[in-house]
This record gives C-alpha cells, structure tokens and sequence, in this order.
C-alpha cells in the first residue's frame, strides 16, 4: 500500500473545510505576525509531520529513516519524526485552533497537498522561507514546479514529492489501448470504470479530457464536467467513486479503468505488468504535496536545513527509491542512472518517476479551487458522487 493510499475523500461538511471554505476574516493572519522567537541556535531540534508510508526506512529495521538520520549526523540536529497526518481536512482540523489564536502548533514542518497548501498561503498561515539558506532548493527545484498559482515564485512552500492523476487501465483484459480521457465512456468499459471521489483529486483530469486549460478554468468547464459525470452515473456507466481502494478493484479485475495516481500504478505492475498508466492525449494533472513551516514554529532555521537537505540530488535520490512518486529533482536521475543495482538503476528511466519531454508537455498544473467557489462546487460534486 503507498502513502497516498491513505487519502480520504474531501469531507465538505467537516469543521476545517467549511472555516476555509467560508475565508473567516478573524482567521487570517497578518505577514508581521507569522514569525516568532527562533530557538534554532540554541536548541539543535525540530518536529517534522508526515503522512504514513512516506519516507526511505531501513530494510533491517523499520523505525530507522536513512535519510533524517543523515541529516541529524551531518548537522547535529536531531528530528522528531511523527506520521500524524492521514488526511487533509482532519490535520487542518487539528492544527487550526492554535493558527486562529496566533498560538505555536508544536511542528516546525509539514507535508499537506497542495490544494489545501493553498488555504494554508491565502489564511497567512505558514512562513516564508529563506531561500539563501536553501541553495539546493534554489538550484534543483524542478523548474515546472518553482511557481504554482496559489504560491509564486514557492516563497511558502517547496515540494517533497510530485506526482501525476492519469489513467490506469489493463491492458491485458481490456484488449486496446487508451489514450485519451474520452475512451473511458467507450461502451465495452461500461459498469468497469471508477472516478476519484475527492473533488480536488478528480476535476482537473476530467476538465482536461473536455479540452479546459486546468491553469485557468472557469465554472463553466466544472459544470461541463459535472454534468458529463452525472450522465454517466444514470447510465451506470461509472461502477463507483473511490479513495485508492481503487488499487484493488484494478488489480483483482473488477475495474478495466480509472483514475489513478502514478505512484499507486507503479507498485501495482510490480505484481502485474498488464496493468499500465497512461498521460492522456490532452493532458493530466501534476500535483505536489509540499514541505510548509507554520507560524511560529519554534525552529524555523532547522527547518529551513532539512527541506534544503531532501534536495541535494543524492538524498533525493536515495527517498525517490522508496516512495515512487515523480521527483521534484530532476538531477536525481543522473544519481539513480548511475547504480550497480539493476533495479535502482531502472528507476532512472521510468517516466512515471523522471517525466520525459513529451510527458512534461502534456502535464500541467491546475488552479486551485477558491474560497468562494469551493462551498457550492464540493456541493454540486458531493451531490453527484453521493458523498
């Protein structure tokens, strides 16, 4: 099971999504009082919080991360590791409270999507970082990556991994191939197709597939789209919406095709090579889930080191074996390409890790959902989906 197999679908009646949703003014954090005493000299720790399954550990003895205690050795900072986040919603439930009330969170560092990074930027709630204490960051940062709409220029936020929502199909039962986001409503796929049943994880793909340019849609493409998906489901041509139990349906038969993430699809050929990914024709969406300090985070500095420790190209290289996810360092690869071991060398050359030019091109990054807009489309989507 992958990380990203741990996602719930959005909730949009929960607590979190609704302050969000509804942009509270009192919320909202002005940029002088973001930062807070810095103990970094003087206290060589931090909290870093991550989502289960999401980080190298050692093949002997789990509770070991080569990675972070790389890092502590060559710094002397020691990190305190916690995979508390399970899904979005709930962990900006949980941290929420202590931001509105201009109260430290107890973490230094977070991994959270980057639709929900962008409520984090537009509420005031995470700091910029100091990119000359990040030179790696500066020199490696995938240059597709470096300025998404809800964060120009990642003043706020650096990626610690990428990936990309696309189609996965088997080949092998289904006979054909796919290559565009159409082909999932051919009539032999009827009743054998499922959809992600989180809005911000299924919109963008579908939008694509309608022709919208996912970097500037409009309501009129998500009503489009909503309405085709709502066709399907009286025809019953969509089997159901999922999270990732996706995986099973796709592995054991049931499904021919579906939305998928790259990452999940990776490990599933492993066990069955008939199972393939596909990048439409017209375009899929690259995602991120991103590395973002809170306000007055206690240790903003040894934050600051570890992010620049994941992109030195060796260490991104070394947390891109295990998680599978697109990396956001590009000159990993050359690191990968170069191993005696096979099967880590093969990782090199595996677009679903390394996206080629003729991939990148038809990647793209999607607009986030805005405050105004997202109570009334989570409602119309719910709605449809049965959420």
């Amino acid at each position: 099971m992958s990380r990203r197999s741990l996602l719930r679908s959005l909730g949009a009646g929960s607590a979190g999504a609704a302050l969000a949703g509804c942009g509270v003014p009192a919320a909202y954090v002005e940029p002088g009082d973001r930062s807070g005493p810095d103990r970094s000299d003087s206290d060589h720790s931090l909290h870093f919080a991550n989502w289960p399954l999401y980080i190298d550990t050692d093949d002997e003895d789990e509770s070991k991360r080569p990675t972070l205690d790389a890092f502590t050795r060559r710094t002397g900072i020691s990190v305190t590791y916690t995979e508390e986040i399970n899904d979005n919603d709930e962990f900006f439930g949980k941290i929420s409270p202590a931001l509105m009330n201009h109260q430290p969170t107890g973490r230094d560092l977070v991994v959270i999507s980057d639709w929900m990074a962008a409520r984090f930027v537009r509420l005031g709630w995470v700091q910029e970082m100091d990119r000359s204490r990040q030179p790696h960051v500066a020199a490696y940062l995938d240059p597709q990556l470096r300025s998404p709409a809800f964060d120009e220029g990642r003043l706020h936020s650096v990626p610690w991994q990428s990936g990309i929502t696309g189609i996965a199909y088997n080949r092998a039962k289904l006979g054909r191939e796919i290559r565009h986001t159409s082909e999932l409503w051919a009539d032999d796929l009827r009743g054998r197709v499922t959809l992600l049943s989180g809005l911000d994880e299924a919109f963008a793909l579908l939008m694509q597939g309608n022709g919208a340019d996912i970097t500037r849609w409009t309501a009129d493409d998500f009503h489009e789209m909503c309405e085709q998906v709502a066709r399907h489901v009286r025809s019953r041509h969509i089997r159901r919406f999922t999270g990732n139990d996706y995986i099973k349906d796709l592995a054991n038969g049931d499904v021919l095709a579906c939305q998928a993430y790259s990452g999940d699809v990776i490990q599933l050929q492993a066990d069955n090579p008939g199972i393939e990914f596909v990048v439409p024709e017209e375009g899929a969406e690259l995602w991120s889930e991103s590395l973002m300090i809170p306000n007055l985070a206690g240790h903003k500095r040894n934050a600051e080191k570890l992010v620049d420790h994941y992109y030195e190209p060796e260490v991104a290289a070394e947390l891109a074996t295990w998680v599978n996810y697109v990396c956001p360092v590009p000159a990993a690869r050359e690191i990968l390409a170069s191993s005696k071991d096979e099967e880590t060398a093969a990782l090199a050359e595996d677009p679903l890790i390394f996206p080629d030019d003729a991939m990148r091109r038809r990647l793209a990054i999607a607009r986030d959902i805005t405050s105004e807009e997202r109570t009334g489309f989570a409602k119309k989507w719910n709605s449809i989906v049965g959420l």
